[in-house]
């Protein structure tokens, strides 16, 4: 499947079968592409949990409004983000790039983010929103079906996950194969309340 057609076959789905198990080689496919995802100053902020134990997620799914593809996906990914890692080595994100390059950005990325805590935050957000994105369309593209999540109570799944101190929950991705259909989308503004050139 082609990017646009994935973009376009892409749907918000509920219901799963908890047969359809992904291979192993299809989720190192997929860790592989989510990697491909951009980031600022490339920091890789976002960080990963594939919960696979049936106990945690059944915890999660108790703080989640319930939600069955919680449980009944073949994967339940958590997004997160390292709010710090811009301060954490930032040489490590520019190790294979000519010493020019080091010397310029290495030091703006602390001059870009250092004492804006706000920026530290939305930085991380954008960052699990453009991965997200990267793991609905790669998930469509591979012949599964996604659903992000934002209903749960983030500070009890964060105790689940043992999530760090310095870190933040963004969303949560199901992925596999639908038991139904999603439904059909919600309807589109109109182009003139959403498209603007040069100002509003």
């Amino acid at each position: 499947m082609n990017t646009l057609d994935a973009i376009r076959a892409r749907r918000a789905v509920k219901h799963y079968d908890p047969d359809v198990v992904m291979s192993e080689a299809e989720i190192a496919e997929l860790k592989s592409i989510i990697r491909q995802a951009p980031t600022s100053f490339n920091i890789q902020n976002w960080r990963f949990v594939f919960v696979k134990d049936k106990d945690l997620r059944a915890k999660i799914r108790a703080v989640g409004w319930d939600q069955a593809q919680m449980t009944d996906a073949s994967h339940l990914i958590v997004l997160c983000a390292d709010v710090q890692a811009w301060a954490k080595e930032p040489i490590r994100y520019w190790e294979d790039a000519p010493k020019e390059a080091q010397d310029f950005l290495v030091p703006a990325i602390g001059d870009f983010y250092g004492g804006r805590e706000w920026q530290q935050r939305d930085e991380a957000m954008r960052s699990v929103g453009i991965a997200a994105q990267t793991i609905m369309l790669s998930a469509k593209a591979m012949g599964y079906d996604s659903c992000p999540m934002i209903g749960f109570d983030a500070d009890a799944v964060g105790e689940i996950i043992n999530l760090p101190k310095d870190h933040v929950i963004g969303m949560m991705i199901a992925v596999g194969k639908a038991k139904t259909p999603a439904q059909g989308k919600g309807g589109y503004l109109p182009d003139d309340e959403i498209f603007f050139e040069d100002k509003f």
